[in-house]
Formats: C-alpha cells, structure tokens, sequence
C-alpha cells in the first residue's frame, strides 16, 4: 500500500521560509517522479512544482525563484523548500507521485497523493 506523508507546514510572516517534506512508502520511490501541489480554500488545486526521476524540475512561474523541490532517494522523502513566503502561497501543500520510465516531470498523471499540510503566511 502507497503512503505519502507530508510534514513541516504552519504559520510563518511573509516573508518567512518553509521546508516541507513528503516521505513515501510502500513504492518503489527512485521510480517514480514527484510532485507538490496546493489547494487554496475556493481555487482548484495547483501544480508548484515537480521533480523527475533524475532531479528534472519544473515550476509554477508564481514560485520560480523562491521554490526548490528536491528529493533525496536514499530516505525515500521529497522536499519543497520555500522562501520568500507571500500571503498568497497560503494553501493545503499535498505531495503526488507518479511511476515514470523516464526522466521527465510531470504536470499531470499523479496516481498516488498524501492528505497534505497546511501553510498559512501572515501579513
């Protein structure tokens, strides 16, 4: 059974940084490609960033610059570092994962997704 659990959300002042993590199990984790999402209360879920089996990433151009997504597959975790925090990143973070045979990120296609954590910035 897939399990992603997500961890590191709160409450930070803009302005302020977080580092969120996603730790799997029960897959084959170097397999897969990773994503971070987020869902603001009344807007549909977004894609911010997501890496590839060989640390391809892509982005949200809302988080370029102050996003890094990272993963590290020897603990089986995903990272999404964020800095620069602005009130309007406040959202549920839910980390996907996706079985890939290549080196790609993806924008879609997540089979498997964690129940997310909350970040809240403050003004």
């Amino acid at each position: 059974q897939v399990q992603l659990v997500e961890s590191g959300g709160g409450v930070v002042q803009a302005g302020g940084s977080l580092r969120l993590s996603c730790a799997a199990a029960g897959l084959t984790f170097s397999s897969y490609a990773m994503g971070w999402f987020r869902q603001a209360p009344g807007k549909e879920r977004e894609l911010v960033a997501a890496i590839g089996r060989n640390d391809n990433s892509i982005y949200d151009d809302s988080v370029k610059s102050r996003f890094a997504i990272s993963r590290d597959n020897a603990k089986n975790t995903v990272y999404l570092q964020m800095n620069g925090l602005k009130p309007e990143d406040t959202a549920v973070y839910s980390c996907a994962a996706r079985w890939t045979i290549t080196a790609m990120s993806f924008r879609t296609g997540y089979a498997y997704w964690g129940q997310g954590t909350q970040v809240t910035v403050s003004s």
